[in-house]
């Protein structure tokens, strides 16, 4: 038997090398053996939830008096969470009160037994979402703080493109991927009437909650989990070129070989246009975006874009009618879901579409070659 060890090696060893030209890498397990408390620490203090200079959680040291409102605690300071989940004795799914500002999302606030034991999530729509286990936590802040409910009792019954006093912006909030993989089942976007959306995105099993693709630590996603099924991934510089083969040219500009990010993104840039032409032509008043606060401001010299002179409140956007403010709401709330390309694209391109289609009945918007997944 041990004349043949020797050439089993070598036929092992030319498998292996062979695998390495064909894919340049090679898929490994797990590593089995647990991350020491120093080590996890350490990537702890790489994240942006350990970031104690970040606006997230300094927004409010300047207030007078310098505390965290409740309506903003759960999801910015230590003790609004465990407030929130009951840990502190008070009832659950309620915070009861402000909380003091200068902790961050520490660890106790997802290390403690109700936080390991809770597998209910509740989002602004009032879906009550079970079965994510420990990743619940990273949705319950992952979410938005409006919905579809938000955006349609506030244009009821109000005449399309009529400017309305009474009417803003409404902000859907930050980061809201954990809403965005609900899709219909959570409802954080404005969904037209008559329409179908798609509910939660199944992925492989493995790899459905939060924490089976982010590392619970840093956040990150590591690339090479992805290439099995993605052959196309290499590093983070290429994640977003995952495309199914079967997907739809949804954005009809013949390229049936980019990842579905780009479709995505191709759209999302057509619905802007739609948003300046809509704003010009049928208010009066041109629009721009700036990705930060006041996210919509006027354009004061037309040009599409806003420039820094123009970020300010005295120019924030002051003319809105119900189809703008439909169309406001889907656009950040896209801008907000930068993972939506893995986390539901076909619900991201389904209110993509059907906004550009409701700003289609006034202004021009070729939707001719547009695919809306259904």
């Amino acid at each position: 038997m041990k004349k043949y060890i020797w050439p089993l090696l070598l036929i092992f060893f030319l498998l292996g090398g062979l695998v390495v030209i064909l894919f340049g890498q090679v898929i490994l397990p797990p590593d089995p053996r647990p991350k020491s408390v120093q080590a996890i620490s350490e990537e702890w203090n790489t994240a942006g939830h350990s970031d104690r200079d970040s606006l997230s959680f300094t927004y409010w040291d300047e207030r007078e008096p310098p505390v965290i409102p409740a309506n903003c605690a759960k999801c910015h300071s230590e003790s609004g969470y465990l407030d929130y989940l009951g840990e502190d004795g008070s009832e659950a799914y309620v915070v009861d009160d402000e909380a003091p500002i200068g902790s961050v999302v520490s660890c106790v606030v997802c290390h403690n037994p109700t936080a390991h034991e809770k597998n209910l999530t509740l989002f602004p729509s009032g879906a009550e979402i079970e079965g994510m286990g420990i990743s619940s936590n990273c949705a319950e802040c992952h979410q938005g703080r409006r919905s579809n409910q938000d955006v349609a009792n506030a244009i009821a019954d109000l005449p399309e493109d009529e400017v309305n006093e009474d009417l803003g912006f409404i902000n859907v909030h930050y980061r809201v991927g954990g809403a965005t993989r609900f899709g219909n089942d959570a409802t954080a976007g404005y969904q037209y009437p008559n329409k179908t959306y798609d509910g939660f995105f199944p992925h492989v099993e493995g790899y459905q909650t939060c924490i089976e693709c982010h590392d619970p630590h840093t956040a990150k996603v590591t690339p090479s989990e992805c290439a099995s099924c993605h052959p196309v991934v290499t590093d983070l510089s290429n994640l977003r070129d995952v495309r199914e083969p079967s997907t739809p040219d949804y954005d009809g500009d013949g390229n049936t070989t980019e990842g579905i990010n780009y479709e995505i993104t191709t759209l999302h840039n057509m619905l802007y246009d739609a948003i300046l032409s809509y704003a010009s032509e049928v208010i009066g008043e041109p629009i721009a975006y700036t990705f930060t606060n006041p996210q919509w401001v006027v354009d004061t010299n037309g040009n599409g874009t806003a420039d820094p002179d123009e970020i300010n409140r005295d120019n924030e956007y002051p003319s809105w009618t119900p189809r703008l403010v439909k169309a406001t709401y889907n656009y950040h709330l896209v801008v907000e879901s930068a993972g939506a390309f893995v986390h539901n694209p076909r619900y991201a391109i389904q209110l993509i579409y059907d906004t550009l289609e409701d700003l289609s009945a006034v202004v021009a918007v070729d939707m001719s070659d547009l695919i809306r997944p259904e």
